[in-house]
C-alpha cells in the first residue's frame, strides 16, 4: 500500500521528533559546558542591535565600576558593613601587621608634607610602623578611595580646625587624595592661621584653620611657648568662628593644649583692657566652659541641614614608658611596635576631658559625629615622631643626640597613624 505524499505514520513521526530533541539536548549541554551557561537557566531577553564600539566601551566601563565597587570593602563574611553604633564600635579592634600594604603616599610623592613629620626622610631606620592596619572586631571599614571622596566633596568646603594634631589629620587627608588630581588642577595656599588646598575640577577645598583652644587665646598667633603665660578667653569664639561660616563639613578638635599640667589662666570679656583679671582654673573646668561656648555658637549659627559637624577625640601622648611596663625606657624613644594589651589606656589620655565633650555634645541641637581615634591610637606608642622631627643624620651617626631633649611623643609620623583617622572619617562620610 502506498502512502500519500506528505503523510507519515504517527509512530515514525514521534520517533523522529524524539531523536531530534535528543540531538538538540546533547548539543546544548556541550555548549553550556563551554560557555558556562545553561538553557535551563532562562533569562528574559530583548531584541538588540549589534553593539557598536561606543556601546562596548560603556559596557566595559560599567563592568570596571562594578568590580571597583566590590573592591571598595574588605570582605569578611562574618562581619557586617560599617555602621556606627553599639554593634560596630571603632574602639573595638586590633592592629594587624600587613607587610604587603603600601602607604597612601610618601614624603617624596606628596609635596605638601611638613618636614617635621617626615620621619623616614629624617632618618628613621625602621618602617614597620607603616604597615599596621586597624581591623574592627565586629564590622568592616570600607577601603579608602580618593576618587570617591573627591566626588563626595564636589562643590564643597571641608575644613579642619583645631591644634597641630588636627593639622596633621588635614595634611594626611590632602596627601591621601592629591595624587588623583593633575598638577595643574590643584593648588595650596598656606598661611599662619588658614591654609587652603583646592581641587579645581571638583570646585572643592580642604582647609585647615588654626584654633588650638577653639576659643580665643593670647597664644593663637604668635604662639607663646611658655605655657604658664597663656591666657584663654573662655567666652569668646567669634574671631575664629567667622572662618567656619559657609563650610559644608567641619572637623574640630581641641585637647593637647589643655594638658600642659598647669591651671589654666582664664579670662572673661575683652582683651582690650589688657590681660589682667584672669582666674586660674582647673583645666577640666576651663575646658568645659570653652566647649560650651563652642557648642552654643554651633547651635546658634550653623544649619544642621547644610553643615555636617565632626569632632576628633583626643590624640593620646606617650610620655611615660612605665605605662606600657617599659620601666627603663625614655618615653616613646626606640619604640617600634604597638602595645598589644587589649584595652590599654595610658596616662596620656584624660577621660575627664573626653567626658566633657561627650556630655555637652549630647545636649546640642546640631548633631555632631565623633571620629573616635583615642583607643586605637593609644596602642601606637611606635607611631610618634620621636627624635625624627628633622634631619639629624650626623648627630645620629655620632651618637650625640640626646633623646630627652629632642623627643616628640605628641605628634605622629606621616604617613602613619593619622591616615587611619582619615579612613574612619571617610567611612562616616
Amino acid at each position: 500500500m502506498k502512502l500519500p505524499i506528505g503523510k507519515f505514520p504517527l509512530r515514525i513521526v514521534v520517533v523522529a521528533i524524539c531523536a531530534m530533541a535528543f540531538v538538540v539536548l546533547i548539543f546544548a549541554t556541550n555548549l553550556g559546558t563551554i560557555t558556562g551557561t545553561s538553557i535551563f537557566n532562562p533569562r528574559s531577553c530583548s531584541r538588540k542591535q549589534p553593539m557598536t564600539n561606543e556601546a562596548s566601551t560603556v559596557e566595559e566601563n560599567k563592568e570596571k565600576r562594578n568590580i571597583a565597587a566590590i573592591d571598595e570593602v574588605f570582605v569578611d563574611e562574618d562581619k557586617m558593613d560599617f555602621e556606627p553604633g553599639e554593634e560596630c564600635r571603632i574602639e573595638e579592634g586590633e592592629w594587624v601587621l600587613n607587610t604587603s600594604a603600601e602607604a597612601f603616599y610618601s614624603a617624596e610623592s606628596c609635596p605638601y608634607l611638613d618636614e617635621q613629620v617626615s620621619c623616614l626622610r629624617n632618618g628613621r631606620p625602621d618602617a614597620e610602623y607603616l604597615h599596621w592596619e586597624w581591623k574592627l572586631a565586629e564590622c568592616n571599614l570600607p577601603r579608602f578611595s580618593a576618587a570617591t571622596l573627591l566626588n563626595k566633596l564636589r562643590g564643597k568646603r571641608l575644613m579642619f580646625t583645631g591644634d597641630s594634631l588636627q593639622r596633621q589629620q588635614w595634611q594626611s587627608l590632602v596627601c591621601m587624595i592629591e595624587s588623583n588630581i593633575p598638577s595643574d588642577k590643584k593648588s595650596m595656599k598656606r598661611r599662619r592661621s588658614l591654609s587652603v588646598f583646592k581641587a579645581e575640577d571638583y570646585n572643592a577645598t580642604i582647609e585647615f584653620y588654626w584654633a588650638p583652644f577653639l576659643v580665643q587665646s593670647n597664644s593663637d598667633e604668635p604662639i607663646i611657648t611658655n605655657t604658664k603665660n597663656r591666657i584663654v578667653r573662655v567666652d569668646s569664639i567669634s574671631k575664629h568662628a567667622q572662618y567656619w561660616l559657609g563650610a559644608d563639613i567641619i572637623v574640630f578638635n581641641s585637647y593637647v593644649w589643655w594638658m600642659d599640667g598647669h591651671r589654666m589662666k582664664s579670662l572673661w570679656g575683652s582683651f582690650a583692657n589688657g590681660e589682667e583679671g584672669y582666674e586660674e582654673l582647673d583645666a577640666v573646668l576651663a575646658y568645659r566652659m570653652a566647649i560650651k561656648t563652642w557648642a552654643n555658637w554651633i547651635d546658634s549659627n550653623l544649619n544642621r541641614s547644610k553643615t555636617r559637624i565632626f569632632f576628633t577625640t583626643a590624640s593620646p601622648t606617650h610620655m611615660k614608658s612605665a605605662d606600657w611596663s617599659h620601666e627603663n625606657g625614655i618615653r616613646c624613644y626606640n619604640e617600634t611596635r604597638p602595645v598589644t594589651t587589649k584595652g590599654y589606656w595610658g596616662s596620656g589620655s584624660d577621660r575627664r576631658m573626653m567626658d566633657v565633650v561627650s556630655s555637652i555634645v549630647g545636649r546640642m541641637k546640631v548633631p555632631v559625629t565623633f571620629i573616635n581615634i583615642t583607643q586605637l591610637s593609644e596602642y601606637r606608642k611606635d607611631g610618634h615622631v620621636s627624635i625624627y622631627g628633622e634631619v639629624r643624620e650626623k648627630e645620629l651617626e655620632d651618637e650625640k643626640l640626646d633623646p630627652k631633649i629632642y623627643l616628640d611623643c605628641i605628634h605622629w609620623c606621616l604617613p602613619g597613624v593619622p591616615d587611619t583617622w582619615n579612613q574612619i572619617f571617610y567611612a562616616h562620610l
